[in-house]
């Protein structure tokens, strides 16, 4: 389970790292991202490894960087172009 938790923390923090290089305009603070990328990581493997049981550390680590990656994905703010309206009614 220790294995698990840290593995899912440096799986956490490099979703955060990437997300931050890959989005950087439309991310909110770096200390948010990098909060919340291992937060949600650690609440995906916990939620795998309560279904799943004891013995499966691939598959913990492959649901805490989906739960992981979902968590991040909210943070994300909608780009500028997409803000302005078609039609000025």
């Amino acid at each position: 389970m220790l294995l698990e938790a840290l593995g899912s923390v440096l799986l956490g923090l490099a979703l955060a790292w990437a997300a931050t290089r890959h989005l950087p305009d439309r991310m909110p603070s770096r200390r948010v991202v990098f909060t919340t990328g291992p937060i949600g990581a650690l609440f995906g493997a916990y939620v795998t490894h309560a279904a799943l049981g004891p013995g499966h550390i691939l598959a913990v680590l492959v649901g805490a960087v989906a739960i992981g990656a979902v968590v991040l994905s909210l943070l994300i703010r909608p780009s500028a172009r997409r803000l302005r309206r078609a039609f000025p009614f």
